[in-house]
């Protein structure tokens, strides 16, 4: 699938930020599985990985829902770490099973599980020669020692790293993407952002003034608006279309 513009060719960016998960390194549905299975092996739980998978999740999905408050934002829960979310969901699987588990164990063993993701082989290539022209950035929703480690990890450099831990919020809320914006020292309108999540990441990038840019690494439909900028597959796909902006 070529490059695909949702608007009108934008400007240059003076700085680029990026999500992670999905877009900078892989977080798929296979490697919980496995992960699950082990927790299931530790604690005998008597659930199939895929059974305890689909319940944790169905919790999981409950919390990202309700976790913030984007029409009002002073009105939105207090700020839970994903570790913390998810621990209180495995406590919720494990009441709901009639199971003595250890929920704490099974809430450290995820979080520990998003330090250990495998990079996309674009990855590191991409900000290299990003990082030679542009300022770079990173906002995930994610827990902060889990991104540290990862880029820590294949010895990658950002100009600025932020997680919602750090910034005590939850992309897409316009607080996530001002810290990015403060953090690079730019204005909102003069960076691209990058990432795969339509609502977190196309919306929120969005409602900041940012030039956003979809990574649809697995051909999915458009099912929100607003409409990203610019639609990608890989992202070596942003080198190929920065060299034609002005």
């Amino acid at each position: 699938m070529p490059i695909t513009l949702h608007s009108e060719i934008p400007n240059k960016p003076k700085a680029i930020g990026f999500d992670c998960y999905k877009t900078l390194f892989s977080n798929s549905e296979d490697g919980w599985i496995e992960l699950f299975k082990e927790i299931i092996f530790k604690q005998k739980i008597p659930l199939s990985p895929e059974n305890f998978w689909k319940k944790w999740k169905n919790y999981e999905v409950d919390f990202r829902k309700n976790r913030i408050d984007l029409g009002r934002p002073s009105n939105s829960p207090k700020f839970k770490t994903y570790q913390e979310a998810w621990t209180i969901c495995f406590k919720k699987v494990f009441d709901d099973i009639n199971f003595n588990g250890d929920f704490v164990e099974a809430g450290v063993m995820s979080s520990d599980h998003m330090s250990q993701k495998p990079i996309f082989e674009e990855t590191v290539e991409v900000l290299e020669k990003l990082s030679k022209n542009f300022k770079i950035g990173l906002f995930s929703n994610a827990d902060h020692d889990w991104i540290i480690k990862l880029l820590e990890s294949q010895n990658i450099k950002f100009d600025f790293i932020a997680s919602s831990e750090l910034a005590q919020t939850y992309k897409p809320s316009l607080k996530a993407f001002e810290f990015l914006s403060n953090g690079l020292r730019e204005k909102r309108n003069n960076i691209w952002y990058v990432g795969d999540h339509l609502f977190d990441d196309v919306l929120g990038g969005f409602r900041a003034g940012m030039t956003t840019v979809w990574i649809n690494r697995n051909n999915e439909k458009i099912t929100r608006e607003p409409l990203p900028n610019i639609e990608i597959t890989n992202l070596k796909e942003i080198l190929e279309i920065i060299s034609h902006v002005s």
